[in-house]
């Protein structure tokens, strides 16, 4: 999914997948085979030796094991390499696909530390530790609410404590950029998506984005997200000043100057359109899932049967994310859920402990 909204965004995209899975994996069944990491860096050099590595962002995400993280990171090390000279024209994020690994677009790093959910891994033990060794080369990260936890030793069980979580990476491991997905505490209505840029001594620029939460589960939506803020962010980033015509795609990491607050941050602003975005697209989602099961007599989705596991079977196939049905949702958001300030600083957390 992460590459098919890239490319409609008009990005050039180069999928290097880390498995090669008949279905993902929330229909809790599956065939097919994992990369090793020799299979992942063959591939990457197979790109070297014919000059196809002119990427501009590497978006990074599930990992199969621990020598695969470390496969990962040799490759986000030579392209990081290869653009020394030229600050911000190399830029590597991290996203949260549970199941595909995307070197993509022709500046920078997105690394998703792609470990578990609702408070349990689904990496083995070993992947966190090389995880937490390759924070300090990415450009920004996208962790969910548990993976924030683990990187950071921070229980996070509210906001304050979500807070001290993403203050603590920005400091002890200099992310320029944080963006958590899928913040919920309790039985709230709504899900929070919380960001931050730090400035050049540590601190973070909070910001936040609250959007309805949507009764159902989907799978494939830390792909739509990553994608679209990598895009979303870029975009952002290349229209942004600093001073005179100096572009701030030119300043390493994309970091904006200390100055600029929270809400505009370009994170922030990409943030807005990415969840304007993916919400159209998955309330749409949701009712035409809503429809396939309720004409479910007329064989709409093609699984028979009154079994626990029929029954599960239908409910995932209807809520598959209707995303080339709605690509104008992707290409024009109507933002309709504005960023907020969260917090504004005033003295560092203690990150000794």
């Amino acid at each position: 999914m992460a590459a098919l909204v890239m490319q409609v965004l008009g990005c050039e995209v180069a999928a290097l997948n880390t498995v090669q899975f008949s279905n993902h994996t929330g229909y809790r069944q599956f065939k097919g085979t994992r990369a090793s990491a020799d299979e992942i860096r063959d591939i990457y050099e197979g790109l070297k030796q014919s000059n196809l590595t002119d990427f501009d962002v590497m978006l990074s995400g599930y990992a199969p094991s621990a020598e695969a993280v470390e496969a990962i990171g040799s490759i986000a090390r030579d392209l990081r390499f290869k653009s020394s000279m030229k600050p911000g024209s190399f830029f590597w994020g991290a996203f949260r696909p549970k199941y595909t690994q995307q070197i993509a677009i022709n500046d920078g790093a997105v690394l998703d530390p792609v470990m578990g959910d609702q408070g349990k891994l689904y990496v083995n033990e070993n992947v966190v530790p090389v995880y937490k060794m390759l924070l300090r080369e990415a450009d920004l990260i996208l962790p969910n609410q548990f993976e924030v936890e683990v990187l950071s030793g921070v229980k996070v069980t509210s906001l304050s404590t979500l807070k001290e979580a993403i203050t603590k990476l920005h400091q002890q491991h200099r992310i320029p950029h944080i963006i958590v997905t899928s913040v919920s505490f309790d039985e709230s209505k709504e899900l929070c998506v919380v960001g931050s840029t730090r400035r050049t001594d540590g601190s973070p620029r909070f910001f936040c984005i609250n959007v309805p939460r949507i009764d159902c589960f989907f799978s494939g939506t830390g792909d739509m997200f990553a994608a679209l803020t990598v895009v979303r962010f870029r975009e952002a980033v290349s229209s942004t000043k600093i001073s005179g015509t100096q572009e701030l795609s030119s300043m390493s990491s994309w970091l904006s100057p200390d100055d600029v607050n929270a809400l505009d941050l370009p994170l922030a602003k990409a943030a807005e359109k990415v969840l304007a975005s993916m919400h159209t697209i998955l309330e749409k989602t949701k009712k035409a899932g809503d429809e396939a099961l309720a004409s479910q007599e007329g064989g709409a989705l093609g699984i028979e049967g009154s079994s626990e596991q029929s029954v599960y079977l239908r409910q995932t196939k209807a809520a598959e994310v209707r995303l080339v049905r709605n690509l104008d949702d992707l290409r024009h958001p109507v933002v309709q859920y504005e960023a907020e300030v969260l917090w504004i600083p005033t003295e560092p957390f203690n990150t000794d402990s």
